[in-house]
C-alpha cells in the first residue's frame, strides 16, 4: 500500500523552536533566553567549584586559608610595621573585611575578562546565551564570598566576646545585600567590557591583573578613608568601590566613612558601566570567533 502527501501538507512551513541570527539589535540582549538556560548556568558554577581544586589536597579549604593568610599578612605588616591607622578597630578585623570584599570585586573582575578568550573552544562549537559564563562567575564567586564572609563573622564574633568595641549599625547590615549587588556590578561590568576588548589586543590580561592590585592600594582595604588628608579624601571617594567598603565596614565593625551621596553615585557608576559592558559584549560576540 502507497501512502502520498497532500500538496497542502507538504507545503506547511516548519515550526522552529529556535532561530539563530548571524546579526541582531544591538539592544537586543536576549535575558530571557538566559533564564531559559538557567540550567547550563549552575552548571558552568559546578564546572568552576569542581576545576579550581581538582586534585588538590586542601580542596575548598583554600577558600579559608587564603583570606587568612593575606589578613595575616596585613596586619603584620601595615598594622605592625607601617602602623596605619584602622579607625580604632581591631587591626585583624579591619584588614580581613577590605580583604574578603576586594577579593570578591576583584576574582568578578579578572575571570568575566577572560570570557572570550578561555571559552573560545566552547563557544565555536555549540550555541548558547554567551551571558552564561559571565553570570556563572558572579554566582560562583558568590558562593566564595559567602563562605569567606561566614568567616570573618566568626572571627568578629570572636574579638567581640574578648571585649573588642565593635558596634555593628544594623541597618546598614540589612542593607549589605544591595552593596553586594553593587560589588558584582561593577566587577561584571568592567569584565564584560575588558574581556570584548580581549578579543583583539591580549595584552590587556596582563594589564588588568597588574591594573587590579594597583587599584586596591586606591582603594581603602588597608587604611580607613578618615586617614587620608581631607584636601584628598575626595579622589579617593570617586573610586566606586570606596563607599561599599566604607559601608560594609560600618555596617558590621561599627566604623566607616558613608556618605550618602558618594553611594548613589556608585550605584550610578555600576549601572552605567554594567549597561555600556553588556552593550559592547553584545556587538562583540557576533564577530569574535574572526578574531580570537
Amino acid at each position: 500500500m502507497t501512502t502520498t502527501l497532500s500538496d497542502s501538507s507538504a507545503s506547511l512551513p516548519e515550526a522552529w523552536d529556535m532561530v539563530i541570527a548571524p546579526q541582531r539589535g544591538l539592544f537586543d540582549l536576549r535575558l530571557v533566553e538566559l533564564w531559559k538556560y538557567r540550567d547550563l548556568v549552575l552548571l558552568f558554577v559546578r564546572r568552576d567549584f569542581v576545576a579550581l581544586y581538582k586534585q588538590t589536597i586542601l580542596g575548598p579549604l583554600w577558600y579559608l586559608i587564603q583570606p587568612l593568610l593575606t589578613t595575616i599578612t596585613f596586619t603584620v605588616i601595615f598594622g605592625q610595621i607601617a602602623s596605619l591607622p584602622t579607625d580604632g578597630l581591631p587591626q585583624f578585623l579591619f584588614y580581613m573585611s577590605g580583604t574578603v570584599i576586594w577579593a570578591y570585586f576583584a576574582d568578578c573582575l579578572n575571570k568575566t575578562s577572560n570570557t572570550f578568550v578561555q571559552n573560545a573552544n566552547l563557544f565555536g562549537k555549540v550555541y548558547f546565551p554567551r551571558l552564561a559564563v559571565p553570570v556563572s562567575i558572579l554566582l560562583s564567586n558568590l558562593v566564595m564570598f559567602a563562605i569567606q564572609f561566614a568567616f570573618f563573622l566568626l572571627f568578629v564574633a570572636f574579638f567581640a566576646l574578648r571585649g573588642s568595641e565593635i558596634r555593628p549599625h544594623w541597618g546598614w547590615v540589612a542593607f549589605s545585600p544591595i552593596l553586594v549587588v553593587g560589588m558584582a556590578g561593577l566587577g561584571l561590568g568592567f569584565g564584560l567590557i575588558i574581556s570584548s576588548l580581549t578579543t583583539k589586543y591580549r595584552d590587556l590580561r596582563f594589564l588588568v591583573q597588574f591594573g587590579v592590585q594597583l587599584l586596591m592600594y586606591a582603594t581603602p582595604v588597608i587604611y580607613p578613608v578618615s586617614s587620608i588628608p581631607a584636601q584628598w579624601q575626595w579622589l579617593i571617594l570617586a573610586n566606586p568601590m570606596t563607599p561599599i567598603i566604607e559601608a560594609f565596614r560600618l555596617a558590621y565593625l561599627g566604623a566607616g566613612t558613608v556618605d550618602t551621596l558618594y553611594l548613589i553615585y556608585s550605584f550610578g557608576f555600576m549601572l552605567v558601566v554594567v549597561f555600556a559592558g553588556a552593550m559592547i559584549f553584545n556587538r562583540v560576540e557576533q564577530t569574535f570567533m574572526d578574531t580570537v
